[in-house]
């Protein structure tokens, strides 16, 4: 009976002890108002935060991507005003179109002497492009009839690297008269050609730098040389053909005072393509219709856009007396010509202050 009775208390143990356990479960699964209340309160809070950084960070972008837009047009700004500097200059592709015209015979003597002409077609490519580079060290305030004689004499006695380090200071002299300045060039010739040999292996630079650091070799005859001797367009050569003609046709900003400054000034506008043949059209140009003095206007298909045109030297006409007489203006006229005249007077002798 005792194991009876003990057998019917157990089902209200565990009734109780599974009460017990679902009220424990309820009170975990139910927390506490305070504690709901709370717990909201933060979440609320973070999300506030979060809001607030969120909106901070897209202002902040709002305003970088403010800042560089403005970088942005002021960029944009600042290259339209360098494009403004470099315009070209008016009427420049209607002149350079009839200059073509008017050198269209290619009969001016640099068409015929000039330093692409001067050298042997048939020597080895090294050769041509020295004897290049020594046509251009002649032509230097010569014309262009006593360089191509001088070539043609120093051709004759195979003008070539080793020719002419073998060669004596007279010889070559004799050989080059008479040139501009032939004793100032002798010795040139000879230090730019032993350089040539030491430092460049018997065969000209093929670098505007290394051109100019050769004796006697300035940036005229560098640019000149890189165009004709290697087939490169390094730059424009600019003479004194070139120099005056870019001048009075305006096409430098203001007037330059120096070819090196022409130069600069041309190739700031000038396309690229064109800096090979300016310089051969504007120097038969100015050796037959735009001559330094008395330039002839009246033939020129150029004289109604022209700036200079029809006006012969007047800077020196301004420096004339009132009461001079003409022949005297003849005279002030003729002081244009101070290349000519030192060809001729001073050939045979050595320059100011240069020692034989």
């Amino acid at each position: 009976m005792a194991q009876g009775l003990k057998s019917e208390d157990d089902p209200p143990k565990v009734k109780a002890e599974v009460h017990e356990q679902s009220i424990s479960l309820q009170t975990h699964a139910q927390p506490h108002a305070g504690q709901m209340n709370c717990t909201e309160t933060v979440s609320n809070s973070k999300k506030t935060t979060t809001k607030v950084k969120e909106e901070a960070v897209d202002n902040q972008a709002l305003l970088t991507s403010s800042r560089k837009t403005r970088r942005g047009r002021l960029k944009v700004e600042y290259e339209e005003e360098g494009a403004e500097l470099k315009r070209e200059p008016c009427d420049w592709r209607t002149q350079l179109s009839f200059i073509r015209e008017m050198r269209s015979k290619r009969d001016a003597p640099v068409d015929q002497m000039g330093a692409e002409k001067c050298y042997d077609t048939e020597a080895p490519p090294e050769v041509r492009r020295y004897q290049v580079l020594i046509s251009l060290m002649l032509s230097s305030q010569t014309k262009d009839l006593v360089t191509a004689g001088a070539m043609q004499r120093l051709r004759e006695h195979d003008l070539c690297v080793d020719a002419i380090l073998n060669m004596d200071e007279e010889t070559l002299g004799k050989l080059i008269y008479p040139v501009g300045f032939w004793r100032t060039k002798v010795k040139y010739i000879k230090q730019a050609t032993a350089l040539i040999q030491q430092e460049f292996g018997g065969d000209i630079p093929d670098t505007v730098e290394g051109l100019m650091r050769l004796p006697g070799v300035g940036p005229k005859m560098a640019h000149l040389a890189m165009d004709i001797a290697w087939n490169q367009v390094s730059g424009i050569g600019v003479d004194t053909h070139v120099h005056r003609i870019s001048n009075r046709l305006g096409w430098t900003r203001k007037q330059t005072k120096t070819p090196e400054e022409t130069r600069r000034a041309l190739e700031e506008w000038l396309p690229r393509d064109l800096w090979s043949e300016i310089n051969w059209l504007l120097v038969g140009f100015g050796q037959q219709v735009c001559l330094p003095v008395g330039p002839l206007c009246s033939v020129c298909v150029n004289q109604h856009t022209c700036p200079a045109a029809h006006q012969c030297s007047p800077s020196k006409k301004l420096k004339s007396s009132p009461a001079s007489p003409s022949p005297q203006v003849k005279g002030n006229e003729g002081q244009e010509r101070p290349r000519g005249n030192r060809r001729k007077g001073k050939a045979g002798a050595p320059p100011s202050g240069q020692t034989s």
